[in-house]
Order: C-alpha cells, then sequence, then structure tokens
C-alpha cells in the first residue's frame, strides 16, 4: 500500500520547491507529490508537501497564514528586488538608523495594498511574469489586498558581500502575513517609506499556520517514516466511523451522525477515520450526517 500524507521539508537556498521535491518522488515512489506555496530560489525554509491524494488537501494548506525572518538591505534597487540582482537605481547616501525604521512600521502593519514583483509567478495573460521581465517586454501588475499581522525588527545586521549597489544599513526583521505577502516587495516599500530603496536577502519561512521550521527536516535527511497524517496539519474534528460507516463514507455515500460536532471549521470541514485508527476521507459536517468531499486514505 502507498502511503499517503504530508511531509514536513526545510528547503535550503539556492535550489527550487519544485527541485527540493525530488527525494520524496524517489522515496515514495511515486509522482503524486506537490506543495502548498512556492519558495524563491534564494530562499529558504518551511514547505509542507502533500504525497500521494493527500496532495488534493494542499488547496487547504495555502490559504495559512505565514512567518518569515528576512534582510532589509536599504540603498538601492535591482530588477529582482533582492541584494544580487541588476542595479536599477543607486539612493543618494542617508543615515538610517533602527528608530527610523520602527517609525514608518506601523504603516505597514494591518490591511496594506501591495504590487508584486516584476519576477514572481503572477500569470498576465497566461504568462508568467517573471518570464515576461527576463523577455523584457514592459507590464504592470496591479496592486492587491494583503495582510500584516506583525512586523519587527530582531536586530541590525551586516550587509551582504558583493552587493549591486552601495548599501546604507542593513536590518534583520521577523514578518506574519497572509496568504500572497510578497517579502521582496515589502522591502522595497520600506525603502521607499525611508526615503530611499530596498532589497532583500535571507528569506526564510519559519511557519505555515500552526506548523514551525523546527518540525521540517532537510531532504537529504527525509525517510519514509518521515510521512505525517493530514490532521497534525489541518486542525479538522476527526470522526470515528465503524468499518461500516468508513465503507460507505469511501464509496462516496454519506453516513448519519447525531452527536454534535464541537470546533468546526467555517466550512464545517471534518476528517473521518475508520475503526483502525486510519484517516479515510475529507468530509463535510451537516447536522444530522457526515458527507464525504474526497477520498484520502492509504493507496491500495
Amino acid at each position: 500500500m502507498r502511503s499517503s500524507g504530508f511531509v514536513l521539508l526545510h528547503k535550503p537556498a539556492g535550489v527550487t520547491s519544485f527541485q527540493a521535491l525530488f527525494p520524496l518522488k524517489k522515496i515514495f515512489k511515486t509522482k503524486r507529490i506537490g506543495h502548498a506555496g512556492t519558495l524563491d530560489l534564494r530562499a529558504s525554509g518551511l514547505i509542507i508537501a502533500g504525497v500521494e491524494r493527500a496532495t488534493r488537501l494542499l488547496p487547504y494548506i495555502e490559504s495559512a497564514d505565514k512567518v518569515y525572518t528576512f534582510r532589509l538591505h536599504l540603498g538601492f534597487l535591482t530588477d529582482t528586488l533582492e541584494w544580487d540582482g541588476e542595479l536599477i537605481e543607486q539612493g543618494k547616501p542617508i543615515s538610517i538608523g533602527e528608530a527610523d525604521l520602527e517609525s514608518i512600521l506601523p504603516s505597514f502593519r494591518g490591511l496594506i495594498q501591495q504590487v508584486p514583483p516584476n519576477y514572481s509567478a503572477i500569470k498576465i495573460k497566461g504568462v508568467r511574469a517573471s518570464d515576461l521581465s527576463l523577455q523584457g517586454k514592459e507590464f504592470e501588475l496591479k496592486s492587491r489586498s494583503v495582510s500584516i499581522y506583525d512586523l519587527k525588527i530582531i536586530g541590525k545586521c551586516e550587509p551582504p558581500e558583493n552587493a549591486s549597489g552601495e548599501i546604507f544599513a542593513s536590518f534583520e526583521l521577523e514578518c506574519h502575513c497572509s496568504k500572497g505577502t510578497y517579502i521582496r516587495s515589502l522591502c522595497r516599500d520600506i525603502g521607499d517609506a525611508l526615503g530611499t530603496f530596498g532589497c532583500v536577502s535571507h528569506i526564510c519561512r519559519t511557519q505555515i499556520g500552526s506548523i514551525t521550521l523546527s518540525e521540517a527536516v532537510l531532504p537529504e535527511n527525509l525517510l519514509e517514516s518521515s510521512i505525517i497524517s493530514p490532521e497534525r496539519i489541518l486542525p479538522y474534528p476527526v470522526l470515528t466511523l465503524s468499518k461500516e460507516q468508513a465503507g460507505m463514507i469511501r464509496n462516496g455515500n454519506w453516513v448519519p451522525w447525531k452527536t454534535p460536532v464541537e470546533n468546526l471549521s467555517e466550512e464545517n470541514h471534518v476528517f473521518v477515520k475508520n475503526d483502525m485508527g486510519e484517516i479515510v476521507s475529507l468530509c463535510r459536517f451537516e447536522p444530522g450526517r457526515v458527507i464525504p468531499k474526497f477520498f484520502i486514505g492509504q493507496e491500495e
């Protein structure tokens, strides 16, 4: 039987999110692997990967909020908004201290408007913005609403070597934000608010929902036992069914359920287990019955 579940992966910088999944395909002997939320090539951190039928649950994880640490470098602007991109503009020398940065951060907390980077996976008429940028084509991305739940300074840090321009100041920050937030754009906008330019380095995603990077494993340390059950990731109530009821759910039929269910999500999602304690399906609870959405048990 093929395992179905999630793997908490620590993506190192320098590999794409797609490349980071290669060891999973080898270990679990399947091509049915996906992940919830791409990290930039130079970024590191937590990726939640789905194996086999658990890939159907990935859209429910993508909407979770995220936490990132990153380094903000002030003084110049690049095409990619990263410290080593092609230099576009160098700012006039100014002195920027931690107090100056702290004074403008409140304007970036809460619901804000943000224009994504031109080098991003956002599609324009079916073509990625990053591909259009590489082709030298001009286009304009619209601003989007994103939520910054918390944004704080960790401290000052050393500027990276061989930066594309002169750096006036470098800081390490932590950001707790909603899906769709671009840390590169955030650094650009912070620089603008300080009267200069901003770019980024060392982006690290440290948390997705309640799952932290400390729980993840590096690709080279992955084992078949690294797989975890869906209810560890998605906080839905879990109902245990009889063998007969589990069989009905697996066949796409609803089953009666008279016991109240607490802590329901807005979508009324629940996981159901069979009498062996194995996750069978993601379901929707309605008063008096449990209705299957799709099967996520082990492949036979």
